[in-house]
Parts: C-alpha cells; structure tokens; sequence
C-alpha cells in the first residue's frame, strides 16, 4: 500500500508540474474510488457470500450436531462417571477424547476449505471490480483513477457510486443471462 502511495504522489506531483507549467497542457481527468466499499456492497460480493453460506452450510451444522454430541457424553461422564465401573468410566472418557480429536480436525479441514473458497470468490469478485473501474474509467475518459492510500477526495472526483451502479447493472445483466439459459 505505501509503494502504490508513493507512486500517486509522484504522478500527482508531476501533474501539478504540468498544471503550473503553464504550457498549453491539456486538463486531466483524475477520478477516485473506494475499492473496500465495491468489495462490500456489490450484489456480486452478496451473491458470492451467499454462494458460500449455501455450500458450506450443510457441513457446519454437521459440526453442531457433532458437538452437541459431545457435550452430552461429556455431561454424561460428568454425572455419572462416580457411579461407573472403572471400565466403564474409562471407555467413555476415551470415546470423549476420540470425539474431540474427531471433531478439531473436522473444524481444521472446514475452516481450511472455506477459507480456499472464500480466496477464490474474493479473487473474482476483485476482477469484477477492476474490470467495472477501468470500463467506466475508459468510457469517461479519465486519465487516471486512485483507489487505496488517498487520505480525502472530493465528491467531485469520488466515482464510486458510480462503478457501484456499473456492478448493479453488470450483475442484472448476468442474473438475466443465466436466466435465459436455464429455462
């Protein structure tokens, strides 16, 4: 992040340059947006959140139910494990154990396989972004967008409402697309 502030700086320096010039230098269009605000309210971003919940909701309650299990043998041996035979009381201590190993690795193996999906759908939904940004960019022929590192920007050159408009039609578009090939 402060390698792409330095960066901006240096461009904006070398634009005042320009600017103060006073050569016959054309106006620049210089737009900033806020790619985390993109990121979070994006129908894109809902969707893969959604995406996400639904393919890993089955296995979470998975979990649940398996820890409630657990607690009850755990209960169990916690209500009745002075009235046990020794044998008995051993038994269901190391089923306990057993459960708990069970389940820290079932909790390890979701939580590594949710955060693969989660990279994967952040990493789509970052190229939406950036394609959305630079359409609107080419299309308003701005000479140059800012994004993360600009400490204020004015409503004036803030365009994030703008490519967060772009993303809404985008996504319609596709839901209408998928739509069609369904039926």
């Amino acid at each position: 992040m402060g390698k792409h502030l330095h960066r901006a700086a240096a461009w904006l320096a070398g634009l005042a340059l320009l600017a103060g010039a006073g050569a016959a230098a054309a106006e620049i269009k210089i737009g900033v947006v806020n790619p985390a605000v993109l990121l979070e309210k994006s129908p894109q971003a809902e969707a893969a959140r959604k995406r996400l919940e639904r393919e890993f909701a089955p296995r979470d309650r998975e979990l649940v139910r398996r820890q409630k299990e657990l607690r009850k043998l755990e209960e169990r041996l916690a209500r009745d494990g002075a009235v046990m035979s020794e044998s008995e009381r051993r038994k269901l201590e190391r089923e306990i154990r057993s459960r708990r190993r069970d389940i820290k690795r079932a909790q390890d193996e979701f939580r590594e396989d949710f955060n693969i999906r989660r990279n994967e759908e952040f990493g789509k939904l970052q190229r939406q972004v950036y394609r959305a940004i630079v359409s609107l960019a080419k299309e308003e022929k701005f000479d140059l967008i800012l994004g993360d590192g600009v400490l204020y920007a004015g409503k004036k050159v803030d365009i994030t409402g703008r490519v967060l408009q772009r993303l809404k039609e985008d996504f319609r578009r596709e839901q209408g697309g998928a739509g069609a090939k369904k039926q």
